[in-house]
């Protein structure tokens, strides 16, 4: 095949098999390093067919560069990248690959948790360098506390199963899924009608919501101030969600008592971040929904669903 008209390009990191799978049926341009080159990518021809992770930016302009696109797989479930509004202008069909990450998402969730309630995990440096921190590596048991799911989807409730087990109380905000879902009593979440409740009573808070306008900054200072003193906050769910400035703010001054962010408002987290150096804080590079076992399901996931759409998946 020639390089510059390929049926499908794959501009970040995937697995191996699935795109050799794709290959068999399709000329496939697999290029991990155009996710950081957007001009080589729009000349990359002009595919049937687009496949990204969370990086690469499906613009308005790159959409309509590419008269022949027809499909955009998602690997992953967020769609902040993809101008979803164009695509749909196109009919260019979109194909998250929901529901791969789940249990690699929840697990990064329960982690943290531990983690950070524990406290002493956070040490291991100073150990090593000869200081002996047994009074500050204390920490707290998680059987007991409260943890409160903001967004109460597959993810979270997933989470919910999960913490459930260790004897946390669940209770979750989300205004999309009614009352009388079976989920809340099926996982026993208490239901919290607003976010300020919610975030008044968790001992620990995770976000799992989408980046839309409504969430943009939700976690901002005026509502980092109102969770309890000394609570954690994970943001496995879009880095925008949470005012960085403002959480380095409320973790230098001990109003949090720690945070693991797996996602930031700009990727990669810039050098000179206000959360740098901020105490108690897990940083993570968008690796929460990847596993060796995440990335094999969503990969396969995803190049069947744009085969599909392109009439190659026989």
């Amino acid at each position: 095949m020639a390089d510059t008209a390929p049926d499908v390009v794959i501009s970040e990191f995937m697995d191996d098999e699935a795109v050799d799978w794709l290959r068999a049926r399709l000329s496939v341009r697999y290029d991990p390093a155009l996710v950081d080159d957007p001009a080589a990518l729009r000349a990359a021809g002009n595919p049937r067919g687009l496949i990204v992770r969370n990086r690469t930016q499906v613009t308005a302009e790159l959409v309509a560069a590419w008269p022949a696109l027809k499909a955009v797989g998602r690997l992953g479930v967020g769609l902040d990248n993809i101008d979803t509004a164009a695509c749909a202008a196109r009919d260019v069909a979109v194909f998250p690959a929901t529901g791969g990450n789940t249990v690699s998402v929840a697990e990064y969730v329960l982690t943290a948790l531990l983690v950070l309630r524990k406290r002493a995990f956070l040490d291991s440096a100073a150990v090593l360098a000869g200081q002996w921190p047994r009074a500050r590596g204390i920490g707290a048991e998680v059987s007991g506390s409260t943890l409160g799911l903001v967004g109460f989807g597959a993810i979270a409730q997933a989470v919910a199963e999960r913490a459930r087990a260790f004897g946390v109380a669940i209770i979750a905000h989300d205004p999309f899924l009614p009352a009388d879902d079976p989920a809340w009593q099926r996982l026993g979440a208490k239901r919290c009608a607003s976010l300020d409740d919610l975030l008044s009573r968790a001992d620990a808070v995770s976000l799992h919501v989408p980046l839309t306008d409504s969430t943009r900054n939700l976690i901002d200072a005026a509502r980092l101030a109102a969770m309890k003193p000394g609570a954690l906050l994970i943001n496995t769910a879009r880095g925008g969600v949470v005012d960085e400035a403002a959480l380095a703010g409320a973790l230098r001054d001990g109003r949090l008592g720690g945070a693991a962010l797996d996602v930031f408002d700009a990727e990669p987290l810039r050098a000179g971040s206000p959360l740098e150096g901020a105490p108690g804080l897990i940083a993570t590079p968008h690796v929460a929904g990847v596993t060796e076992q995440s990335n094999t399901r969503i990969s396969w996931m995803t190049v069947r669903a744009v085969a599909k759409a392109l009439g190659a998946d026989q």
